[in-house]
């Protein structure tokens, strides 16, 4: 069945941003992509919207590509399954699973449009798992002209390195390629009141304990309040979950990662197994994750200065706590993409979900900033930060050579946006 056209946004899924695009082109071909692209001045593509900045802005041409949403080859032997720009990963993940496959790692919400997370380096959580855009083996854009450009690993080298995480300055992505792999099992467990003292103590054991952990914390008190254990299984694997992690017990009751909330909407616990794309995020498909009545932040710093960094934050924990929702951490293993933030190095990942008030929490994120400055944190593309131009531009070595391929396809800054020309181009 074909996607029913978008009708026009106006603000992001959360609501805090509203967008200045002046037009609005829902395409349901890849023709129809290019002739938009052909005739716009300005253009930017708008994809689930889960972003809370003016990366995804525009003055121009808000193109959807949302009707673009087709699993159009999976190839076998390669071990690839090849997609258009508009699916999203709770799309994809039922198609794979029917057919034996995976991929290997995935965000927290499956509603994400795949390539939006992959222009922003968004992630999952593993020590041992790169960010979604690791996962990428061929791409295609439409440069600015409204020609079609195909990049792959394996005949691109440094070019498509840089093409991957691309923040839609080479244009929009009308074809993906993943590596994928056999479908496996994941069984999830919660555990409560994990020990700061002891994460201080065993940091590179805890993140590395199961597949993927996710830490939630206010930064408040002495205690981690939930560990969140997704542990891939081998076939006819029964071995039953750990009695305690690192000093937390196992919780008895479902868990939502905010205190109090409904848990319905979060992906099934208590060690039962379950395929790969119903499990690894911490949400469920069917449900709405929430009203959007939120703000997120997310910075990330080298994981050899995670214990410090850990202790740098509670020190600014009684300052957000009438603001923050909750805080995620998690690990990411290093890439060698030219503008993900684990390029060349591991990380570590803090999340930060406050209330929808920005003037709030316009306040409070240089707090976290200064707290974080000594471990030169790099901010999410796609999350509110408010460090200086300067500082972002420094933690990509290969930065220069990104604006070199950038203007190779986009030389008169068709799809730039403020955004871009401040953090990226440094104009």
């Amino acid at each position: 069945m074909a996607a029913v056209p978008p009708s026009r946004p106006t603000t992001n899924w959360a609501g805090n941003f509203t967008y200045g695009a002046r037009n609005f082109v829902a395409a349901q071909t890849l023709a129809e992509a290019q002739d938009a692209v052909r005739a716009a001045r300005k253009l930017r593509v708008l994809g689930s919207r889960h972003s809370f900045n003016a990366v995804g802005d525009t003055e121009g041409t808000h193109l959807s590509l949302a009707g673009l949403h087709r699993v159009l080859a999976l190839d076998r032997a390669a071990l690839t399954v090849t997609v258009e720009g508009g699916i999203r990963y709770g799309e994809l993940g039922p198609v794979l699973a029917a057919k034996g496959f995976a991929l290997a790692n995935l965000a927290s919400l499956p509603h994400i449009s795949i390539a939006g997370a992959v222009a922003t380096a968004t992630h999952g959580s593993g020590a041992r798992l790169g960010n979604l855009a690791t996962s990428v083996t061929a791409l295609e854009f439409i440069a600015a002209d409204g020609s079609l450009v195909s990049l792959s690993r394996d005949k691109d080298g440094d070019t498509f390195a840089g093409a991957v995480v691309h923040l839609g300055a080479l244009g929009p992505v009308t074809k993906l390629t993943l590596a994928i792999e056999p479908a496996f099992s994941v069984r999830q467990n919660v555990y409560l009141d994990l020990p700061f003292a002891t994460l201080a103590q065993n940091f590179d054991e805890v993140v590395s304990a199961a597949y993927s952990v996710s830490l939630f914390t206010d930064w408040r008190g002495e205690v981690v309040q939930q560990a969140w254990l997704k542990q891939r299984l081998a076939a006819n694997d029964a071995s039953p979950a750990p009695a305690d992690f690192f000093g937390a017990d196992p919780a008895l009751t479902k868990m939502h990662p905010l205190a109090g909330v409904d848990p319905t909407n979060c992906t099934e616990q208590f060690g039962r197994p379950g395929p790969w794309h119903e499990r690894l995020p911490h949400f469920r498909m069917e449900f709405t994750p929430s009203r959007g009545e939120e703000i997120q932040a997310e910075y990330f710093v080298d994981r050899r200065e995670a214990v410090d960094a850990i202790a740098a934050l509670r020190t600014v924990g009684e300052a957000l706590a009438p603001i923050l929702m909750i805080s995620e951490i998690r690990a990411i293993a290093a890439d060698d993409l030219w503008l993900s933030p684990a390029f060349a190095r591991p990380l570590v990942a803090f999340h930060f979900t406050f209330h929808r008030d920005w003037p709030a929490v316009e306040r409070v994120l240089p707090a976290i900033e200064a707290a974080l400055a000594p471990f030169s944190p790099l901010p999410h593309w796609g999350k509110v930060f408010t460090l200086p131009p300067s500082q972002v531009m420094t933690g990509y070595p290969c930065l220069a050579d990104f604006r070199a391929l950038a203007a190779a396809h986009d030389p008169a800054g068709k799809f730039r946006n403020a955004f871009l020309e401040r953090y990226v181009f440094g104009g």
